[in-house]
């Protein structure tokens, strides 16, 4: 049985409020770790103002950002050539996620155990890829093109190394987040058919302790759920009334689900961390 699977969607304006590439990049790490903590399987940037074109800078930039947080750090420098907009990635926080691992010595693998892996040349027996160990693995597949991430199996582990190719689904347990940039509006997103459960937060929803209940039994049968966040300077709701619908409308649940909030506002990545602890305790995914 598949694990389900949980995305977040986050507006493009998220760091509309930081004018600084240092601040951005501080709370685009915070996401990210949110994310990794809470084992979101995708977080999705969305448009969130009329001028969307506008945006794109801002969703491209928390994307960027976002990857190469989830690149493994044997990789990045592979994917991510010198680029300005990556000048403080040294502030973002380690992941520690299990496709990070720390071990840098071919000795110490065990057949069975996944990696993530970049294809490096080619030969006689197949394609040789960088697993972040001192040599290249083998595949004994030809058709992988070169510089192709892949996730990968070591099938052995002595004098020699060699890994078989995976779907990131085949392996147990969380892998990390993929990231999507959606280029229509959050109501758009929301209709396409892709989640069998969506849940928005917002401080004039319904508190999560009266929903819990009905929302169990939704997640019970949902294979995967998305849970939306609103912007620094304006809810969900008022995002889906500048589309022409109405919140309620469009997403199964409205929920505050930091009821009796002490500041006026709760900022995005604090939303986040509160909002999947509470899920996290509830349900499982």
């Amino acid at each position: 049985m598949n694990r389900k699977k949980l995305a977040i969607a986050v507006p493009a304006s998220v760091i509309s409020d930081t004018p600084h590439l240092r601040e951005k990049t501080s709370k685009i790490g915070l996401i990210g770790r949110a994310a990794a903590v809470f084992r979101v399987d995708e977080i999705i940037v969305y448009p969130d103002k009329t001028g969307k074109d506008k945006q794109k800078n801002e969703a491209d930039l928390i994307a960027l950002i976002l990857a190469y947080l989830e690149t493994p750090q044997y990789l990045r420098k592979r994917f991510f050539k010198l680029n300005p907009r990556l000048q403080y990635a040294g502030i973002l926080p380690p992941l520690r996620t299990p496709h990070h691992p720390l071990n840098r010595k071919a000795k110490k693998l065990m057949v069975g155990e996944y990696r993530e892996g970049v294809t490096v040349s080619k030969s006689i027996e197949g394609v040789l890829v960088d697993i972040g160990v001192e040599r290249p693995a083998l595949i004994r597949e030809t058709q992988w093109a070169l510089g192709k991430r892949l996730t990968l199996q070591i099938v052995r582990a002595d004098e020699r190394v060699e890994v078989q190719a995976v779907s990131r689904d085949e392996v147990p347990g969380y892998w990390g987040y993929i990231v999507t940039t959606e280029n229509h509006s959050f109501g758009s997103l929301v209709k396409n058919g892709k989640f069998d459960l969506t849940i928005a937060t917002s401080k004039i929803g319904t508190r999560f302790m009266d929903v819990a209940g009905d929302m169990a039994k939704r997640w019970k049968k949902s294979e995967y759920t998305l849970v939306a966040f609103g912007a620094p300077a304006r809810g969900l709701h008022e995002i889906v009334e500048e589309e022409g619908a109405e919140l309620n409308d469009i997403m199964d649940f409205v929920v505050n689900m930091v009821p009796e909030q002490g500041t006026e506002t709760v900022r995005t990545e604090e939303a986040l961390f509160a909002s999947l602890a509470v899920l996290n305790e509830q349900f499982s995914w």
